[in-house]
């Protein structure tokens, strides 16, 4: 085991995480809020400590092997979130460390669950920091969806390895050129996000918010009442749209930006597919139990699906009090996720195709048994090695839900409480549901333990599971 090929990028990428802490500074010292000289002296710190790194370990930089690259994402989790949550720690908020790495967790991994209340009167600092933390991570998850865990043949996610396949080869050449590519496209869609809010009502400040937050599909927001707060029709569509746009493999955008020959289309197909026919049901269900089936009422059933499918979490209204089946409704989509290379969590629509596809197969040969019936995804014939690994990964997901859920539930949670936190953690969508966690409440509450075991969970999540189990077996340390 190379250490050094897993502790130089860290430290090298703590800087460029002090550097983003200036951000804030900046926006704090120009509203007069003393809170500027912590982010200041964070950024010094750990831009330091970044440095003092880089300078210990100095050299040709080192090839990161199967065994290095594992231990680097999943250390890299934990060190970006302790880093970030310093400056919430050390601010006027006056909040644990606990509070505060849960936070920058739930930032960093766009998960969104929140310990924080009184938003609308935070320093806009804070309020950056928070968005700046889920636009940040939201590029790493993308960059790690696309390069990292194909290549560790997890859950399925082989079937997307740009450098083993020849039809993204081509397209992209080297690995600097595409991650040049998706940082300029990452960019653009971020500034037309902004530009929309911007001209649809909100201030400066809260687009340039949003529009990070909505991008990386995180649901951050400068609201208590999060996007139901500006009470906008135009600003809810305007969410929708990227809310969705970011939900969909990245390689497809690129492809479709340049002009070149769309990819991953079935995804694409499966997810609005899904999209409009839960939001066709909700408001169905809705309008026959609430009386309401205006085109406002339309929008917030449009709204609030896509903002679970993508595992953003913004709210327009409390879906809790449109009845127990949109509770039960909710409650299950939350599993469904976004598209693989988004910046969107969850199980993942192209999990959800090839399990279809491989019932249907086995039911085929149930009836002929001699009948030649494989899964098929992309028009291409899935491997059974594929299958196998994705049967693993669902079977993990599940269990993982549900032991970390009967873990919280042993802390005093009710079981509502306790199995919605640990799904939405896992799935990285936010907002749970019920009183305590659901779309008006948040985490503060909770014991620390279970904040604790819930940043775990959704740094999990991010790793796919399978990618922080791995580090915990011999084998995996064995020469």
């Amino acid at each position: 085991m190379d250490f050094r090929a897993v502790v130089l990028p860290i430290g090298r990428y703590l800087v460029i995480i002090a550097a983003a802490m200036l951000i804030p500074a900046f926006a704090d010292l120009a509203a007069g809020n003393p809170d500027w000289k912590v982010f200041a002296v964070s950024a010094l710190c750990i831009g330091g400590a970044g440095l003092m790194v880089e300078a210990g370990l100095s050299g040709p930089t080192p090839d990161l092997k199967s065994r290095e690259t594992f231990l680097l994402v999943n250390l890299a989790w934990f060190a970006f979130s302790g880093a970030c949550a310093v400056p919430l720690w050390a601010s006027g908020l006056h909040i644990s460390y606990t509070d505060a790495f849960f936070e920058a967790a739930s930032g960093l991994t766009t998960t969104g669950s929140t310990v924080l209340s009184g938003l609308d009167d935070l320093p806009p600092g804070i309020l950056l920091w928070r968005s700046l933390t889920q636009w940040i991570g939201g590029l790493g998850i993308v960059v790690i969806g696309i390069l990292l865990l194909p290549a560790m043949r997890i859950g399925g996610q082989q079937l997307f390895s740009i450098e083993s396949s020849e039809k993204h080869v081509k397209p992209y050449g080297r690995v600097e050129h595409f991650v040049r590519r998706l940082l300029s496209l990452y960019l653009l869609i971020t500034v037309a996000c902004a530009s929309l809010y911007f001209m649809a009502g909100m201030t400066a400040f809260e687009a340039i918010n949003h529009a990070f937050t909505t991008v990386s599909t995180g649901g951050f927001s400068t609201r208590d009442s999060s996007m139901g707060g500006f009470d906008s029709l135009v600003i809810d569509w305007i969410a929708i749209a990227f809310m969705a746009i970011s939900s969909l493999p990245f390689l497809f955008l690129i492809n479709l930006a340049e002009g070149r020959r769309q990819l991953e289309l079935q995804q694409v197909t499966w997810f609005f597919a899904l999209a409009g026919v839960l939001t066709l049901i909700i408001f169905a269900v809705t309008r026959v139990n609430t009386g309401q089936g205006d085109f406002a009422q339309f929008t917030h059933a449009v709204f609030n699906v896509v903002s679970v499918m993508s595992t953003t979490g913004y709210a327009t209204q409390d879906y809790l009090l449109w009845g127990s089946f949109a509770l039960s409704f909710f409650f299950l989509i939350t599993f469904i996720g976004g598209c693989n290379g988004s910046t969107a969590g969850g199980f993942k629509i192209f999990r959800i195709i090839i399990l279809l596809s491989f019932i249907r197969s086995r039911l085929r040969l149930a009836v002929r048994p001699n009948r030649v019936s494989p899964a098929y995804f992309e028009g291409e014939i899935v491997r059974p090695s594929t299958i196998d690994s994705l049967l693993i990964f669902s079977i993990l997901y599940a269990a993982t839900a549900a032991i970390f859920g009967l873990v919280y539930a042993a802390f005093g949670l009710d079981f509502e409480t306790a199995l919605s936190a640990s799904i939405t953690a896992l799935a990285n969508v936010g907002p749970g549901i019920g009183p305590v966690i659901g779309p008006s409440g948040n985490f503060s509450s909770l014991p620390d333990m279970v904040k604790w075991l819930l940043s775990l969970e959704m740094i999990l999540g991010r790793l796919e599971i399978i990618g922080g189990i791995l580090i915990l077996t011999p084998d995996f340390w064995r020469e």
